[in-house]
């Protein structure tokens, strides 16, 4: 017999107009003007990475940008389009939260809810509009697509006022890819009546699929990760493994690049090697996984503790025009 499941009938989904909202468009930073201090030591890691993102570009090398929803929060939008614009991001790679940010700023000019506040009433995440992401992934897994492009080809071709500040249109405008990474149960949008976990599943793995394509490309390239602990490593070392596999049975290698991994653990100096499974640190995976295993061969690995409102526009103002 199987298990009884939860009745989605029941629930009760509001519209956003009734919801309060902890961000909005006055938390994007404007793209000039804004490059805090953060040290010799960071700056030395931002010129040396920004060099070789400029070397990728030349090279025709991807440029892969790993990132946790909360990147889209820190308001550094119009930083990461510019960088797309300019060709020195050639792919990006968001969890399953991150799409939820970029089509609430887009569509409404605001986003982010009270967790201690809503999960009282039971009113955490449901919200209409929101939902309407659920039948984009319906509509992605039916024509066989990635759910970052079904969602930026929306928002770039739908009724979103704001749609100049979303990561995921800039995308589908310039023909970067820009693929979500889920995992069922994570994200709001999965308490609603309407999600459809094969849709999502479906339109998920695609964009796991057009990731890979991206590694086999990252001999001489750039990984970048900002504020994903565990999808951004994760997703990269599968992707990297069928990469590599494929490349021995070719005589090639990807072994050459270079990783940076933005974050707001402290590591402390020496991020070049493993810490000992003694200390809690060692499993944080972006240093380990990022920042050691896979570019023991060649590459080279860069840290910069801190917030993502300082980094994002720290790395951008040090890639060479």
């Amino acid at each position: 017999m199987p298990y009884a499941k939860f009745d989605r009938s029941r629930l009760t989904v509001k519209p956003l107009a009734e919801r309060e909202h902890d961000l909005d468009l006055s938390a994007i930073l404007p793209l000039e003007g804004h490059m805090p201090d953060m040290g010799a030591d960071a700056a030395r890691k931002f010129s040396a990475v920004g060099a070789h993102i400029a070397a990728a570009r030349e090279n025709g090398a991807s440029v892969i940008l790993m990132m946790g929803a909360h990147v889209i929060r820190a308001g550094v939008q119009r930083y990461l389009i510019d960088l797309m614009e300019r060709g020195c991001i050639t792919h990006i790679a968001m969890n399953g939260a991150g799409p939820i940010h970029d089509y609430e700023f887009a569509l409404i000019g605001a986003t982010t809810e009270s967790v201690a506040r809503y999960i009282r009433t039971g009113e955490f995440g449901l919200w209409e509009e929101t939902g309407r992401v659920n039948d984009t992934a319906v509509q992605a897994a039916r024509e066989g697509i990635g759910l970052g492009e079904a969602i930026g080809r929306e928002v770039s071709e739908g009724d979103f006022p704001h749609r100049d500040v979303s990561v995921l249109a800039a995308a589908y405008r310039l023909g970067v890819p820009a693929t979500v990474h889920i995992g069922i149960g994570y994200d709001i949008i999965h308490e609603h009546p309407n999600a459809d976990a094969a849709a999502l599943g479906a339109a998920s793995y695609t964009d796991f699929l057009v990731l890979a394509n991206a590694v086999e490309n990252l001999e001489r390239g750039v990984l970048l990760n900002f504020g994903t602990a565990v999808m951004g490593p994760e997703v990269y070392l599968k992707a990297l493994a069928m990469a590599r596999n494929v490349a021995r049975q070719e005589g090639r290698s990807i072994t050459d690049f270079t990783t940076l991994v933005c974050d707001l653990v402290p590591l402390g100096d020496d991020t070049d090697h493993e810490a000992p499974k003694t200390d809690p640190h060692y499993y944080f995976r972006p240093w380990k996984t990022i920042l050691v295993r896979t570019v023991a061969d060649g590459g080279e690995g860069y840290y910069v503790q801190g917030d993502h409102r300082v980094t994002i526009p720290n790395l951008h103002g040090r890639v060479p025009r």
